[in-house]
């Protein structure tokens, strides 16, 4: 029994020992096999260091992102990747990302990295640094890992809108102005981008290349703009295109981003047939039954601005050439009621302001304003014969007074000139020409390369040349008709004094053929030395006939020896002689507009 006794033992001690090994040599493989149930960083490559896409091909991989596998112990098909991307050296404060999921790699278009881009306020066509990582994790965002960065050079591109217009052509007309006329439709641009993009429809004449466009507002994400009839004859007025005519305007749209990246579209043209709106303006004030220009204070009998047709200032610039007497106070309105109106002083205008515009002195005035820029301005009211074929030349100081015209009536001058054949010229109503700022103060000169009878331009063409030399003309500034200032001219070959005050053999009452003719003087002066009736009638006739030109009594009245009355062309009353005939000398002055019997 004791014999088998140790038998039993030292078999139990072998199989121990056994044992004992068997677990060593498994504990030293399972050491020796690598543990991935945690994962481990990805590292991150990009297929290419610089890129710069073209719109062209926006839609075309631009770069590819790949990066090696965290080796995570769950299926690597659910594992989650967050791309990251961000201004180099931002430290991916203001990051964009891509997720993908159970995929090494990811490819981004022009056109998606073009709105990453942008995101990051990126500038347009500047080449710039990004920074790139990759963040690895369950599908839970549990056990995230960090990529190594990736730096890449980029070049953001345009990526504008593409502009249609439902009519290549339109006509309007003042009485259709309210009704639809145009339509304006646009895609959108800079797509794949995440902010805002705000619209503007600008516009400008054709051939101008949008050197200083005009602007219509559509708005942030709005890719279609209506025009009525009458807000597209405003751009075309505003392009230069006159009231009644045809041209072309150049349209296009930008678009902003919210950042500040800007692109344009491409240009469509459309042909205009335009209209002359009906903006007015009006310049009531206390003056007005004084001067015959209406009852006081009173916009629909009050006298009407001319406006100025010139692109830029058009329905925005209006000028008056008017006499007021001492003290006249006054404002402006924009048509016949009190609804809009402008007051101030110091220059500056305010619209339904309580402060009367005003003159502490009597005389003929040139007064300027401006609804936009809300300026004003007041000024002597003159107009004067400058240029080669004057005496004053080319030079504005000379011009006044000798040179100088007539104030006949509100927005009417008149004044004789000798011309020289063959010499441009112009009128002016300054000493000096404008600066081309188009302020309220600046100086207006008119011309034209029309013939008599043609409408006028602000600071234009010269007027044709007078061929036959020299030559006396009386010539006519007529801004009566506020929408259509023109000039006129004719010869100034000769005045007559008509009517029955004449005590002179061979002289008829009344009878222009047998009156006699004044002596010219020079400076728009005529004098006659004349025997005259007591408390007859007498006016001034440019000519032997009734179709002339003739001055009549601006005020009205007795005639007082050796006191100037006011003349008028058209629509006064007759002179009165003195009440003691004899024989006196009779002076008409069309440059001061005066007569005078002394």
């Amino acid at each position: 029994m004791k014999h088998l006794s140790k038998i039993f033992l030292t078999a139990v001690v072998v199989t121990g020992f056994f044992t004992a090994c068997n677990k060593i040599d498994n504990l030293k493989k399972a050491e020796a096999l690598p543990v991935y149930q945690l994962g481990v960083s990805p590292v991150l490559s990009s297929s290419t260091a610089t890129v710069a896409p073209a719109l062209a091909d926006s839609n075309k991989t631009a770069v590819t992102f790949s990066w090696s596998n965290p080796r995570y112990s769950v299926d690597s098909a659910t594992t989650k990747y967050i791309l990251e991307i961000d201004s180099t050296g931002k430290n991916f404060a203001n990051e964009n990302t891509k997720t993908v999921t159970g995929v090494l790699n990811t490819a981004l278009t022009g056109r998606d990295l073009n709105g990453i881009l942008l995101n990051l306020g990126f500038k347009l066509n500047v080449a710039q640094s990004i920074d790139v990582r990759l963040i690895s994790s369950y599908s839970n965002n549990n056990e995230r890992y960090m990529s190594n960065v990736v730096k890449v050079s980029v070049t953001p591109f345009a990526d504008p809108s593409v502009l249609t217009s439902a009519n290549t052509s339109v006509t309007l007309s003042l009485a259709n102005a309210a009704l639809a006329s145009n339509i304006f439709n646009w895609s959108s641009s800079f797509k794949s981008y995440g902010g805002i993009v705000t619209y503007t429809l600008q516009y400008d004449s054709a051939g101008k290349n949008f050197v200083a466009p005009l602007e219509i507002a559509a708005g942030p994400a709005v890719l279609t703009k209506g025009l009525t009839q009458g807000e597209m004859n405003a751009t075309a007025l505003n392009s230069g295109i006159p009231g009644g005519n045809t041209g072309t305007v150049e349209y296009r749209i930008k678009a902003v981003t919210a950042l500040g990246a800007i692109a344009y579209s491409n240009v469509v043209n459309v042909s205009i047939k335009s209209y002359l709106p009906i903006l007015r303006m009006y310049l009531p004030g206390g003056y007005q039954s004084a001067t015959g220009n209406g009852n006081d204070w009173d916009p629909p009998t009050a006298p009407e601005l001319i406006r100025d047709l010139r692109s830029g200032v058009f329905n925005d610039m209006y000028y008056i050439y008017i006499f007021l007497p001492a003290n006249a106070e006054f404002k402006v309105t924009t048509g016949r009621s009190w609804d809009v109106n402008y007051g101030g002083s110091g220059g500056n205008l305010a619209q339904n302001s309580g402060t009367n515009l005003k003159v502490t002195t009597a005389g003929f005035y040139r007064i300027t304003v401006n609804r936009t820029t809300l300026k004003y301005d007041i000024r002597e009211g003159r107009m004067g014969f400058v240029g080669g074929a004057t005496g004053a030349g080319w030079n504005p100081p000379n011009v006044f007074p000798t040179y100088a015209m007539g104030n006949a009536a509100t927005n009417l001058f008149v004044g004789i000139n000798t011309f020289v054949a063959n010499q441009g010229w112009k009128l002016i109503d300054n000493n000096a020409w404008d600066n081309g700022s188009k302020a309220v103060d600046e100086t207006r000169s008119y011309g034209t390369a029309g013939g008599d009878g043609s409408t006028l331009e602000v600071n234009g063409s010269n007027f044709a040349d007078i061929t036959n030399s020299p030559v006396r003309n009386r010539v006519i500034w007529d801004g009566r008709d506020v929408n259509n200032v023109k000039y006129f001219t004719s010869p100034a070959a000769e005045m007559r004094l008509v009517g029955d005050g004449m005590n002179q053999a061979g002289v008829n009452d009344w009878d222009p053929p047998s009156s006699p003719q004044m002596t010219y003087s020079g400076n728009g002066v005529w004098t006659i030395t004349i025997a005259l009736k007591a408390n007859k009638s007498i006016k001034f006739l440019a000519g032997n006939n009734w179709g002339a030109f003739d001055y009549e009594d601006n005020s009205g009245g007795s005639q007082a020896v050796g006191v100037n009355k006011g003349i008028r062309w058209e629509g006064g009353g007759d002179f009165k002689t003195p009440a003691t005939a004899g024989t006196y000398t009779v002076t008409l002055n069309e440059n001061t507009q005066t007569m005078r019997i002394n």
